[in-house]
């Protein structure tokens, strides 16, 4: 905590996944709903190649870029990040050596899909000792592998569609593996990367002439895809918020219109694509279900801070399945996350303050944890 009684929050956004642009706008809200009475921000954008950015004016650069969704790139000063090795600080070097920002108190990583919500800036911040909002290096990773998440939710009860998990090698050693996967989940199939999100690379084949191209799509992003089985029915959303009791916000639905499934387009392009019903028009016991499920979901992954969690449902809610579990949703204009909680009573700015107690609390947690054996005092010895 500063002596200014503010706390400094590094804000990282942008990224190298199909997902930068997502992160530009969610960046954008975040930083816009921050009290600047409670906290300093300091911005810290990654471009597409990996470069790093330190952004003095990160609202009016993002305010600038998300309308028409441009690539962080441009402006600010190029900074690398290390570990400094006494460990509970992330130091921020300008590229001609010199210190650039001063220590950070939590850093609030909103950068989604690959190298940011898949645990690998998790890991560099556990290194540095820097505490941050949101799931752990384990929690990010499997909160990303869709194949690992969807087998530890069935095994611990949670329900989740039938799905195959396929490499481009093992495509590649059986060609037909993936028909024969197709036509035992019975067409229409949803082809997928194994690890991104937005929807991106998604297909839903209708007809086994369409798998080859989907397959090859799926594998533009990853070299692990899904076949999962299609649920024909509603589409719903949870929000969850805690660390060891977390807490699920009303659930809400989401309504495809003029698209196949609730695609990139839908959701990011076409403004007519999607439409969203918070609360969900369901009954008390099915929303209750829900909520159960999220938080069951959220638990079963290990989960800290936040989570979104979605749903697939029968046309007459008898069957309700767990699709994915995001651990960084977005945050834009349109997100649901955010707007559950606010319809749940929590405001962003409010959630805001709530995530980044909630990182600092888990720091705190895992700093009393003991990392060397110490062999245990006997009984009337005093320790030496």
């Amino acid at each position: 905590m500063r002596r200014s009684g503010k706390i400094r929050v590094g804000v990282l956004f942008g990224g190298r996944s199909g997902e930068h642009q997502v992160s530009l706008r969610s960046a954008l809200t975040i930083i816009g709903a921050m009290d600047p009475r409670r906290y300093e921000i300091v911005p810290i954008g990654i471009a597409r190649d990996g470069r790093w950015y330190l952004r003095d004016d990160a609202v009016a650069t993002l305010s600038a870029a998300a309308p028409k969704l441009r690539a962080l790139g441009r402006g600010g000063a190029p900074v690398t990040l290390v570990p400094e090795p006494r460990g509970g600080e992330l130091v921020v070097f300008t590229n001609a050596g010199a210190a650039a920002a001063p220590r950070l108190d939590i850093v609030f990583p909103i950068l989604h899909g690959t190298y940011g919500e898949d645990g690998t800036i998790q890991g560099l911040l556990e290194l540095a000792g820097v505490p941050y909002v949101g799931a752990g290096v384990l929690g990010s990773a499997l909160g990303m592998d869709k194949d690992a998440q969807k087998r530890l939710l069935r095994a611990s009860g949670v329900p989740v569609v039938r799905h195959f998990a396929l490499t481009r090698a093992e495509l590649a050693d059986d060609p037909a593996r993936a028909r024969r996967h197709a036509a035992e989940l019975g067409y229409p199939v949803f082809v997928k990367p194994n690890a991104l999100g937005s929807s991106i690379g998604i297909s839903r084949v209708k007809h086994v002439r369409a798998l080859a191209a989907a397959l090859e799509d799926a594998l533009r992003y990853d070299r692990k895809v899904l076949l999962e089985e299609a649920c024909a029915g509603r589409e719903f959303e949870c929000a969850v918020l805690g660390n060891d009791r977390p807490a699920a916000s009303v659930p809400g639905e989401i309504v495809v219109t003029g698209h196949d499934f609730y695609s990139y387009e839908s959701k990011y392009v076409d403004p007519e694509g999607a439409a969203t019903r918070i609360p969900a028009d369901v009954p008390a016991a099915i929303a209750e279900r829900i909520r159960a499920l999220s938080i069951a979901a959220f638990a079963a992954l290990g989960l800290r801070g936040m989570a979104r969690v979605d749903f697939l449902a029968r046309p007459d809610l008898s069957e309700i399945f767990v699709n994915e579990v995001n651990t960084i949703p977005g945050f834009t204009a349109i997100s649901m996350y955010p707007q559950l909680w606010a319809a749940s009573g929590l405001p962003l700015p409010q959630l805001i303050d709530r995530l980044i107690e909630l990182g600092r609390a888990e720091f705190r947690a895992r700093s009393r944890l003991k990392y060397l054996y110490q062999p245990p005092l006997r009984k009337g010895r005093a320790a030496r």
